[in-house]
């Protein structure tokens, strides 16, 4: 499969469902990929200062709740980090749209708990969670 960003896609396990960067001018999953956008407009140079900024907003939001500084982003399916979260009413909300790419990872404080990240252009969201994704709890959302 032909990339716009360059990634090495093979052994991806989320290939079943990708219809390629190239070939779907950025769109692998049907929605739009954060990488992909910023490359078309700006080239990778662009796109790895985007990333960068990104990374120390993350790291500061992260700080001033007592976690631990994440050291990359990656780029990431939507439908893979689009988590069903609790509300006060008792009811449960994804946030996210399971067709884009975002930017995120993962900081795994123990055999139990994880913190993930999510974000794009317009927000960073940061959860908590088990380590196979359970009992997901937002712990910040910030818009850009």
């Amino acid at each position: 499969m032909s990339t716009i960003c360059g990634a090495n896609c093979s052994g991806c396990p989320f290939a079943e469902n990708c219809h390629g960067c190239e070939s779907t001018c950025g769109r692998p999953f049907g929605g739009t990929c954060i990488a992909a956008e910023y490359i078309k407009v700006g080239g990778r140079e662009k796109y790895n200062k985007f990333k960068k900024i990104l990374l120390g907003e993350v790291n500061d939001i992260l700080k001033s709740n007592g976690i631990p500084a994440a050291t990359e982003l990656c780029e990431l399916p939507g439908s893979f980090v689009n988590l069903a979260y609790p509300l006060p009413n008792g009811t449960a909300a994804k946030f996210l749209d399971d067709t884009k790419v975002y930017l995120g990872t993962q900081i795994q404080l123990d055999d139990i708990a994880c913190f993930g990240v999510v974000a794009d252009t317009a927000f960073i969201l940061v959860c908590s969670y088990g380590v196979d994704g359970s009992a997901p709890e937002l712990v910040a959302y910030k818009k850009r």
